[in-house]
């Protein structure tokens, strides 16, 4: 039975924040940014090996269409989406979250 995916409460203020920010500049296309993000989670869920570690053990999945990325990490009972953020974001930002 595949683990669990669960948001931490950040990762899910940074999904709503970015819809916010789509949804502005042109209605639907925060939509569309849940959608694809959806997809990511999904293939993590699928598969969470995958994709590559990119930061003390938190890997990674690219966001269809969008220049976003999915955060999580691999832990024994689940698998603990960490952050949904900026593509170009500096990892070292994640340090204080990994920890969770």
């Amino acid at each position: 039975m595949p683990a669990p995916v669960l948001p931490l409460s950040a990762a899910a203020a940074d999904l709503v924040a970015a819809h916010d920010w789509y949804e502005q500049r042109s209605p639907g296309l925060g939509k569309d940014f849940v959608r694809m993000v959806d997809a990511a989670v999904a293939g993590i869920a699928r598969n969470p090996e995958l994709f590559p570690a990119v930061h003390r053990g938190l890997r990674r999945v690219l966001i269809r269409r969008f220049p976003y990325a999915v955060f999580y990490r691999i832990d024994p009972d689940a698998i603990r989406l960490i952050a949904v953020l900026h593509a170009r974001m500096d990892l070292r930002r994640l340090a204080a979250r990994s920890g969770d």
